[in-house]
């Protein structure tokens, strides 16, 4: 079933959450609303969303030194009190994003941090390819359209932070697991910045 902007925009305005969870949910349940609204609070991201418009202005900085000493990396994490930022699971948050910053060196942290530039400098390759490719030739446009949109999703997932696969978990996103501590501890959390050095870079 083909998911249009007009339902992603109802479950977006249902459940706080964004874009592309909406249009991933709406996916994953075959387009009935219900489900993936359902498929959205399971994951936590309902949750999540409705804490997201809170002030996030305490936290920590996290660090990590790869056991070769050329890698290292700063993350700022944050959070609403000093009371999470001191718990367990925050700590462990922070260090497993710091670590998998130093494993995947990310471009950007996130999908609007991306500047329109380089996303259309992207789409313009991506088109490229397309036009050079005999087997879409012809394609209606829509359909040009939407395998872009689908190449600009895995763009994202290669370079945005919180869109790349966790290295030990290649089912859940950073975002996912950001999302999982909001919805565990009730407050919310953002990866503020971060930095990675490496030797000879």
């Amino acid at each position: 079933m083909e998911i249009s902007a007009s339902m992603v925009k109802e479950l977006r305005e249902r459940t706080g959450c964004g874009m592309m969870d909406c249009k991933k949910a709406l996916a994953e349940c075959g387009g009935d609303m219900e489900k993936a609204i359902d498929y959205l609070r399971e994951k936590g991201l309902a949750k999540a969303a409705k804490k997201a418009s809170r002030n996030a202005k305490d936290g920590r900085v996290f660090s990590y030194i790869h056991n070769t000493g050329k890698v290292g990396v700063l993350v700022e994490l944050d959070c609403e009190t000093d009371f999470v930022g001191r718990t367990d699971e925050f700590q462990q948050l922070g260090h497993d994003i710091a670590m998998h910053i130093a494993a995947t060196n990310p471009a950007y942290l996130n999908p609007e941090a991306v500047p329109a530039e380089d996303l259309e400098h992207e789409k313009e390759i991506c088109r490229a390819q397309l036009k050079e490719d005999p087997k879409f030739a012809g394609k209606p446009e829509k359909v040009l359209e939407g395998i872009i949109e689908g190449k600009i999703r895995k763009f994202y997932e290669t370079n945005c932070l919180t869109e790349q696969f966790w290295i030990r978990d290649d089912k859940k996103q950073i975002k996912d697991l950001v999302n999982d501590l909001i919805a565990k501890l009730g407050e919310n959390m953002v990866i503020r910045r971060y930095a990675r050095f490496s030797i000879g870079e």
